[in-house]
């Protein structure tokens, strides 16, 4: 079997398929070829843990030993799966298991303590493959937690500990060490030098009029402003605090309604069948036609502004909720049914956190188009805000105050956008380790 034929084989065997490939081809390069008769015994139990097997193929009958209290001691393995587990355990080098090949069977074998080693220089994807690895051992091979514990770490935060705050700021820490940050302030970095070439060296036709990079950043960052709006005026954080309230209230009432809305819609056909034509007629009109019954509606400047910026933000989250619980096998409905699960309980703990993926990305949606419908209602009625400071800018040719007003819009959009993010992954931490395990 040559070099790609393994690399390909890893990719199908569960452990190892989210390893990068430069560290998939670093494991080919351990791995060993072997062919085997049927009725040939790979190992016995008791044996010395040396390799880890997977099977290219033919198959294998795994037959965990008497002791183990596995729920299902028999298994048969096919191409792709892997077993010899126990060569990567800590304390544990003895095989739990005899496995014999039931038809003339093709193996690669890869040595443990090599595969540990070259996993000590890459602690994160040396994690994420144990941790999958105790994810089959539990799951697959239904063997206690106990002896999936037994797989080792090599982060100072092990995966199967690290939670809450301490979890998140171990993210931050990795991220902190990945090139994802260096990556994405040179893409920064390209966008400002476009920005600065194209409107200032360049000079070209369709850029000329507008204000370039430095005109900007001596306007934000002058204790003098011309145009009077920079980080030293109270006016420009009156602006923001402003907007930023809006959008807080808005979007707290889109979550309050629009969530209840989406899983009743997603849960309930009869209900569906009454509300959800009205929702998507009602879905499309633009945020602007709303504008005269708003104000019409609603008394004063700061009402009609919120009613806008909650309407689309109501719409993203109702609707994702509801393809959220669109998304899950009925199968697990029937299931907590047969055990004796109320309706109540079958909705609170199957069809809510079944949801809460489609949920979040939802609200990751709902707080974007919130920022969009509030510059669109803030431009129409408001007396602060950043889309009024960019409206009135426009109207009295201020070009670099408006700038300077999407600048901060952006700003404020993209920490808003990843608050949500974050508190979406604290909630649900089950399903990052999930997706991080390969559960399935």
């Amino acid at each position: 079997m040559d070099q790609n034929q393994t690399v390909a084989l890893l990719k199908r065997s569960m452990p190892f398929q989210t390893v990068p490939g430069e560290m998939l081809d670093a494991i080919a390069k351990l791995a060993r070829y072997e062919s085997y008769a049927r009725g040939d015994v790979i190992y016995h139990q008791g044996d010395f843990a040396d390799d880890v097997y997977i099977v290219s193929s033919g198959t294998v009958q795994h037959t965990l030993g008497i002791g183990f209290q596995a729920t299902h001691p028999e298994k048969i393995l096919h191409s792709g799966d892997v077993f010899g587990w126990a060569a990567v355990l800590d304390n544990q080098r003895s095989r739990l298991a005899k496995t014999v090949c039931m038809e003339r069977t093709e193996l690669i074998r890869i040595n443990g303590e090599e595969l540990i080693n070259l996993f000590r220089a890459s602690p994160e994807t040396g994690d994420i493959v144990m941790s999958r690895f105790a994810t089959m051992i539990n799951k697959e091979y239904t063997l206690p937690e106990e002896v999936a514990g037994h797989v080792p770490h090599f982060t100072q935060v092990p995966v199967t500990m690290a939670t809450g705050l301490t979890l998140t700021m171990f993210r931050l820490s990795q991220w902190l060490k990945s090139p994802k940050p260096y990556l994405m302030f040179t893409g920064f970095g390209i966008l400002l030098a476009t920005w600065y070439f194209t409107v200032e060296v360049w000079k070209l036709p369709r850029f000329a009029d507008m204000p370039g990079l430095t005109v900007v950043m001596k306007e934000w960052f002058s204790k003098d402003p011309v145009y009077g709006l920079s980080i030293y005026t109270p006016e420009y954080y009156q602006h923001i605090w402003v907007s930023v309230r809006r959008i807080l209230i808005a979007f707290f009432l889109a979550t309050v309604l629009g969530v209840p809305l989406g899983l009743f819609l997603g849960w309930s056909k009869t209900f569906r069948e009454y509300v959800f034509p009205v929702f998507e007629t009602l879905r499309p009109i633009p945020i602007l036609a709303w504008v005269p019954l708003a104000i019409l509606m609603f008394q004063g400047s700061e009402t009609p502004v919120i009613f806008l910026t909650f309407l689309a933000s109501f719409y993203a989250t109702a609707l994702n909720t509801m393809l959220g619980v669109e998304t899950i096998d009925e199968s697990y409905s029937r299931a907590a049914a047969c055990l004796g699960a109320s309706k109540w309980q079958t909705f609170k703990e199957v069809i809510v956190p079944g949801a809460m993926p489609f949920m979040f990305t939802g609200l990751q949606i709902s707080i974007g188009v919130a920022w969009f419908s509030l510059v669109a209602g803030e431009m129409v009625s408001g007396e602060f805000g950043l889309g009024y400071v960019i409206n009135t800018s426009y109207t009295m040719v201020r070009y670099p105050t408006i700038v300077i007003g999407m600048i901060t819009l952006g700003i404020v959009g993209y920490t808003s956008s990843a608050l949500v993010r974050m508190a979406g992954d604290y909630m649900m931490q089950w399903r990052v380790r999930e997706l991080a395990l390969g559960g399935r």
